[in-house]
């Protein structure tokens, strides 16, 4: 049965994205592995990626702290700020946030690179060299994001509950005491690393989405444009639907 004529570019590019999954996964574990360029590509995505990813959890952590003392004041929930902060944070806004503001950063990054080499026959060559462009240029920016993302999250979370610490210490006038104690009574490791596994996800579809685009750009400068808004379009898209099934598949783990 032939599908609808509107499906065949999606189903197109997944199945795309599918081979360029597997020929990465396999570029990653068959030898020599490329070390160095790991290194400097997770210094690329993710030590220059720690000022916007702090920013934007800090300041979450802040207004996230506020509304909720402010929406729900007479339920006396402002000395539970800690729990809603942490929970919030953890398990949701941190990982999401991260991906998002930093997957568009690296996200584009990646496909403007990629793109670039493309439409100057770069990676041709790379070809006619027998050498292989997925294992050279695709696998140290996923290894990197895979590695780093999770990372930036974890560093967000604990930003941004410092943010409501703020908040709730010189705003709210409550002891940091009763803010920390709140916060490590109501998180749990579950919640943790259901933020952390989250990340994972996150990461996989930034790199591959940016790296797919970057390698099937086509058209000089202005496809290479093209392609960069895609992935950062496409990219926020599976970050905000995987999540939803993502956070009922961890809700139904035991």
């Amino acid at each position: 049965m032939r599908l609808p004529a509107i499906l065949e570019p999606a189903v197109d590019k997944a199945g795309e994205l599918a081979i360029l999954t597997g020929q990465a996964f396999v570029g990653l574990v068959r030898p020599p592995y490329e070390g160095r360029e790991w290194l400097r590509q997770m210094e690329q995505i993710g030590v220059r990626s720690l000022g916007v990813a702090s920013i934007t959890t800090i300041f979450t952590g802040m207004v996230l702290a506020l509304q909720t003392a402010y929406s729900l004041p007479t339920l006396g929930i402002k000395y539970y700020i800690g729990t809603v902060v942490g929970k919030s944070l953890t398990r949701e806004l941190g990982p999401v946030l991260v991906a998002l503001i930093v997957g568009g950063r690296i996200g584009a990054g990646m496909t403007a690179e990629l793109g670039t080499m493309k439409v100057t026959e770069q990676i041709d060559a790379l070809r006619s060299m027998a050498a292989d462009p997925v294992k050279k240029l695709v696998v140290p920016k996923l290894v990197a994001t895979l590695v780093m993302l999770p990372c930036l999250t974890i560093l967000g979370d604990a930003l941004g509950i410092l943010g409501g610490l703020v908040i709730a210490v010189f705003q709210l006038n409550l002891s940091a005491g009763l803010y920390v104690n709140d916060v490590l009574s109501a998180l749990t490791l579950d919640d943790v690393m259901s933020g952390i596994g989250k990340s994972f996800f996150f990461a996989y579809f930034i790199a591959i989405i940016g790296c797919y685009h970057g390698l099937t750009s086509r058209g000089g400068a202005d496809g290479v444009g093209r392609a960069t808004t895609n992935t950062v379009v496409l990219a926020s898209i599976m970050v905000l639907v995987s999540d939803f099934f993502l956070t009922k598949l961890f809700y139904l783990l035991p």
